[in-house]
């Protein structure tokens, strides 16, 4: 009965041997794997940092709480930029009724000079350009208005002075007087701008100031006739950075920082997407308004309209159409203003314009950047297409503001 017992004595102690063996064996070899799974550490010195401080510095691990490309470029701006009260008196219309002599005889003579007036304010947005106290922003932020108020970002306020407006390029220059320090906005070029570059709207928008806005270049060169403003002359910047009322004159920035145009709240409807004037042209512009107040532009007094030869054959096949166009690309000329440059050469309704200068015309919006760029009293040599026969006719310019 007693070798039974050892036996499985025996056993249970040779299990728990074997139960250690290979548990120091398993132990073992996990010490000899896990160092040659791993690289070893680098050894730092103390002069070779650059391999720890390169990785800790990696654009794909930027450090936390560091500043924005966002918040650097407004504050190199935001204490440049202002914004723009303005008050504008008017008197209301008086009812024809009261200047009919049997109501002025009751009511008195002076009753319809006693008619209350009422004063409308805008808001507008604008940027510092000269240390000396120059305000660069849109046209219709300041015209006709009778008190222009300019607060700074630090609460100072200004009454300013309209040096300048031209309405064609919704541009404008005020100056206030505050002193010869006063910070500017660094001024970039629209030329290099680039469709997906970031744009940044800096402004009042709505009356909520300093705010700012992130979006990107969404188009080049989008035209004023495009944009539904066809008496303006712009190539514009869309961008989908928010611009709402309040923004109009305020800063569009690059992400350096640098002013690459002026925002321009045109469109109440715009939805996403909003317009900016290039700072190339406002620079052309308010040099323009500083020296003479105004700017003259020629014209050549035509309405017009880009004519392809799918758009000529829509009309043509129309029984009810009273012209019939021919089917080419220009310019088909849609009125003429009378007493105009292109009255008085002999441009006709109808006409369809080919070349200007010998330069082939094939859009509408060439054939006002061509005008534009041209000098008043400038002689033009336009060919148009008349019916079947083509004309060479001389159109010297005018200043636009003579139009009737």
């Amino acid at each position: 009965m007693r070798f039974p017992k050892i036996s499985r004595s025996l056993r249970q102690l040779t299990t728990h041997v074997l139960a250690i063996a290979l548990g120091v064996v398993l132990a073992v070899s996990t010490l000899q794997v896990l160092p040659s799974q791993a690289e070893p550490a680098p050894t730092i010195t103390a002069g070779d940092t650059s391999n720890l401080i390169a990785q800790r510095q990696s654009p794909a691990t930027p450090a936390i709480g560091s500043t924005s490309f966002v918040t650097a470029a407004v504050n190199r701006v935001g204490s440049a930029v202002v914004r723009i009260d303005t008050e504008r008196t008017i008197t209301r219309r008086v009812d024809p009724f009261m200047e009919d002599p049997f109501f002025r005889r009751f009511f008195g003579e002076g009753f319809s000079q006693q008619m209350p007036s009422e004063q409308l304010r805008g808001l507008g947005s604008g940027f510092i350009i000269d240390k000396s106290g120059l305000v660069l922003t849109n046209a219709h932020v300041v015209d006709k208005a009778d008190k222009v108020t300019v607060r700074l970002k630090d609460g100072r306020t200004f009454e300013g002075k309209v040096q300048g407006i031209d309405e064609v390029t919704d541009l404008a220059v005020v100056k206030i007087n505050a002193g010869n320090d006063l910070p500017v906005a660094p001024l970039g070029s629209s030329t290099n701008v680039q469709v997906g570059d970031w744009a940044i709207a800096v402004g009042n928008p709505l009356g909520f100031d300093n705010t700012v806005t992130l979006g990107i270049v969404s188009t080049l060169k989008r035209s004023s006739a495009q944009v539904g403003i066809s008496d303006k002359r712009l190539d514009f910047i869309q961008t989908d950075a928010a611009i709402n009322p309040g923004n109009s004159g305020g800063p569009l920035l690059n992400g350096l920082g640098e002013v690459i145009g002026i925002n321009t709240a045109i469109r109440p409807d715009a939805m996403g997407i909003g317009f900016a004037i290039p700072i190339d042209k406002a620079k052309a512009i308010a040099a323009q308004l500083q020296r003479d107040g105004k700017v003259a532009h020629p014209y050549l007094g035509v309405q017009m309209l880009t004519l392809t030869p799918d758009l000529a054959k829509q009309n043509n096949t129309d029984p009810n159409s009273p012209i019939q166009i021919p089917e080419i690309n220009g310019v088909f000329v849609m009125r003429v203003v009378p007493n105009s440059p292109a009255a008085s050469a002999g441009i006709r309704r109808g006409d369809v314009i080919l070349q200007v200068d010998g330069k082939a015309i094939t859009s509408a919006e060439q054939l006002q950047n061509v005008v534009e760029d041209s000098r008043l009293g400038q002689v033009l040599q336009v060919k148009v297409q008349r019916g079947n026969q083509t004309q060479q006719l001389s159109i010297r310019t005018a200043e636009l503001q003579n139009a009737s």
